[in-house]
């Protein structure tokens, strides 16, 4: 019997294409995306990805979204407690399996299955250890869209910010630039791919740097806004 399973949501690339991959096998029954959420600003965490996008996300996937409010400049005994909540709950809904789109960073690996442990639910990374390069091309062939919406201008020049990824954009990164943004170089937000059942309609907003990073303050298109109002 497949088991109930729930997906980290970032909103981006990699948490969509763990979704993909989970949906293609039949051990998994996919109930909902959860997202953690700055509860001052209502967007996603690190991703500043609006509250209003995130939802049709999870329309598009056809998922229930939960939504993990965590205050902003959270401690690390703030982020703890509300997840402890969250895990409680969600073994009382039957979940028994939690994916994350991680790929090669061993401590945050270690730091969920930790978090995880003896709570019934048990980790998986569907995207663990596959080379970046194969893993950005496979995405793109599966016509999964995505826009820049946040950049380390340490590692990227702002003007990435807002790009479609796409394979121009694979072409413009720097040398030592990771295609999947691995090392932090970049951050995500889907728009469409197998994992939705259509395309969210989105415009690039405004561009702005805080807190050391560029965003690109994506909005639904108002034509789309009307439609699911």
């Amino acid at each position: 019997m497949p088991k109930r399973t729930l997906v980290s949501w970032s909103s981006g690339k990699d948490s969509a294409w763990a979704l993909h991959m989970l949906r293609t096998q039949s051990d998994y029954e996919v109930t909902g995306l959860v997202t953690t959420v700055n509860e001052t600003y209502q967007r996603v965490a690190m991703h500043a990805v609006r509250m209003e996008l995130l939802r049709q996300q999870a329309r598009a996937a056809g998922l229930e979204l939960h939504v993990i409010n965590i205050p902003h400049a959270c401690s690390n005994e703030q982020y703890e407690s509300v997840m402890n909540n969250f895990i409680q709950e969600a073994r009382l809904m039957g979940i028994e399996y939690m994916a994350f789109g991680d790929l090669f960073l061993e401590g945050v690996r270690k730091y969920r299955e930790e978090k995880l442990k003896d709570s019934g639910i048990t980790p998986v990374f569907p995207l663990w250890q596959k080379p970046t390069s194969q893993l950005i091309n496979d995405m793109l062939s599966n016509r999964v869209r995505a826009y820049i919406s946040c950049v380390d201008p340490r590692c990227l020049p702002s003007t990435f910010a807002g790009r479609e990824l796409d394979r121009a954009l694979l072409d413009d990164l720097p040398d030592a630039a990771d295609p999947c943004g691995e090392n932090g170089e970049f951050h995500t937000f889907v728009f469409d791919g197998p994992m939705f059942n259509h395309a969210l309609n989105v415009n690039i907003g405004e561009i702005i740097e805080r807190d050391g990073f560029v965003f690109a303050d994506l909005e639904l298109n108002r034509s789309q806004q009307n439609l699911c109002a």
